[in-house]
């Protein structure tokens, strides 16, 4: 009986949705035009599924907080060239070495998988037509 209740209370907490501080609707609209900034790299990292949803998932960059993601949300920050990391971390940390180059738009996809006891979170570099379809997909959460 108690391992039923166990199961019942993980089940219903899996069923909700989380949220996060949203980002500026103007902001967001402006980022989805993606035109990139003559000296620095644009980096989105979206999660468009809906898998975990009732997980947030923390994103650093270079082992700074940049802020969280739920489902269907993106982050977005522009970096000086060179080499950064991107890190997500739920039940693992998933981490993507990243070689920024001036100029240009970088799209990380946060493919969720389910974990033992929350979600999982992978990170991958996609290309400009995937990357741009999944930011368009979800609205930007608050970056720091």
């Amino acid at each position: 009986m108690k391992n039923l209740i166990a199961i019942a209370v993980l089940a219903s907490s899996l069923v909700g949705c989380a949220s996060v501080n949203m980002g500026d609707a103007q902001q967001d609209a402006a980022l989805k035009t993606f035109a990139p900034v003559k000296d620095k790299t644009g980096v989105y990292i979206y999660r468009n599924e809906s898998m975990g949803a009732a997980i947030k998932m923390n994103v650093e960059l270079d082992g700074q907080a940049i802020g969280q993601t739920a489902a269907n949300t993106y982050l977005y920050k522009e970096v000086t060239p060179g080499k950064h990391t991107i890190t997500s971390r739920a039940e693992n940390d998933s981490s993507i070495e990243v070689d920024a180059q001036p100029g240009t738009l970088l799209y990380v996809w946060q493919e969720v998988k389910m974990g033992i006891l929350g979600a999982r979170s992978k990170l991958q570099i996609v290309d400009q037509a995937q990357g741009q379809k999944g930011v368009q997909e979800t609205k930007l959460a608050e970056t720091k």
